[in-house]
């Protein structure tokens, strides 16, 4: 009987001991701190340079040294009522897609560019000259280059890249 209490007191002791030891190592668990951080860079980099003359742009697009990835690219010229565009190119390679953009066909690597997209502003006012202003606006897209399944590479338009506002004003 000695044994059975000697043992039963130590089941107690053992639980009251152990009762207060969920909220401590909830504590522990629950509270983190650290400190640095990392720069992520996300892949590519392009830039638009944009030329007139004679009321046509002379558009190329050139994927960044440092870029980190492949690219596909389109791009689309707005403008008001006033005037019209019309695009084309002396290597075929940029063709007209879903809404309104060009779609160049080569994929564009580091240190890479398109040929040259060439946008006619059209409509132009018979008292035109020089220093007149007018707005055409050439935009661009890229999208990394992706994959399916058997390899063929694709554009996907669609998708969105999220950013997560960090502390300490970074994003991710």
């Amino acid at each position: 009987m000695k044994k059975k209490s000697s043992i039963l007191a130590v089941l107690v002791l053992a639980a009251v001991l152990t009762a207060g030891i969920g909220k401590a190592w909830a504590y522990f668990t629950t509270f983190a701190e650290a400190a640095g951080g990392y720069t992520i860079e996300l892949g590519d980099r392009t830039e638009i340079t944009e030329k007139f003359d004679q009321w046509v742009k002379h558009v190329v697009i050139t994927a960044d040294e440092d870029s980190k990835e492949p690219v596909y690219i389109r791009a689309r010229a707005f403008c008001g009522s006033a005037y019209t565009v019309e695009y084309s190119d002396a290597s075929g390679k940029w063709t007209p897609g879903e809404k309104g953009y060009y779609y160049y066909s080569d994929i564009l690597n580091a240190g890479g560019s398109t040929d040259e997209l060439l946008v006619r502003i059209g409509n132009i006012p018979k008292d035109a000259k020089e220093g007149d202003s007018f707005h055409v606006v050439v935009v661009y897209e890229s999208a990394p280059v992706r994959y399916q399944e058997d390899g063929t590479p694709y554009a996907d338009w669609d998708e969105v890249l999220d950013s997560v506002r960090m502390e300490g004003g970074g994003e991710s």
